[in-house]
């Protein structure tokens, strides 16, 4: 069995040697990593791993992202706590569960039963209320309770979900991972107007892909 205390030390060791040197410097999401505890997300098998900078296996053959890069697009949004946020992908929940902490709602939808159920218990063993987990297609039609101030994907797609940006709010940030092996970039997008929208794109990484999102052919003619 592992120690409360030999987690405390890796928690502490993944904030200072992977998360920090990423330019994860936001006071506030340093202190979240601290005290949102990553090893209840992980499946019992993989709990040693729960700060390993890696992507950790969940059921049903899908993983956990980094947490350099969790941590690193949690503090490129910047949610504020009257902020409504959208998560495709819920994986274990962890995600969920940071920008619980920092919005006043989430609504995170899973594709694959199991993972929503594992999510949401998850969520509820960690005493998160205000985060939602729904077995729902990511890709697919946009729950009513938008538009949102934040729309994350936890995964990546091959191109900028169009669709999505639709359902954000004036001021209103998408945060998603555009691209193709072996480069990716992390993109954040503001809507500035109703038909006016700001792309950054500060960041390099992989990911593995959200499903069901449109795979453009690699030919053009």
């Amino acid at each position: 069995m592992h120690s409360a205390m030999n987690f405390e030390q890796a928690r502490f060791n993944m904030i200072e040697q992977q998360i920090r040197p990423w330019e994860v410097l936001d006071a506030h999401v340093l202190q979240l990593l601290s005290v949102v505890k990553r090893e209840d997300f992980v499946p019992a098998p993989h709990k040693a791993l729960a700060f390993a900078d890696m992507e950790i296996p969940l059921p049903d053959g899908q993983c956990m992202l980094a947490p350099r890069v969790e941590a690193r697009m949690l503090q490129d949004l910047g949610v504020q706590k009257h902020e409504k946020v959208l998560e495709i992908g819920a994986g274990s929940g962890y995600m969920a569960a940071l920008l619980a902490h920092r919005a006043q709602r989430v609504i995170s939808l899973e594709i694959r039963a199991e993972l929503a159920a594992l999510a949401s218990a998850n969520l509820q063993m960690a005493g998160i209320h205000n985060a939602q987990v729904r077995h729902q297609d990511g890709a697919g039609a946009v729950p009513a309770e938008g538009p949102f101030d934040v729309i994350v994907l936890s995964g990546s797609t091959t191109q900028l979900p169009q669709h999505l940006l639709q359902h954000l709010k004036i001021g209103g940030r998408l945060g998603a991972i555009v691209g193709d092996e072996p480069v990716m970039r992390a993109t954040f997008v503001t809507r500035v107007s109703e038909s006016d929208f700001r792309t950054v794109q500060p960041w390099d990484t992989v990911a593995p892909r959200l499903e069901n999102f449109p795979e453009p052919s690699r030919f053009q003619f």
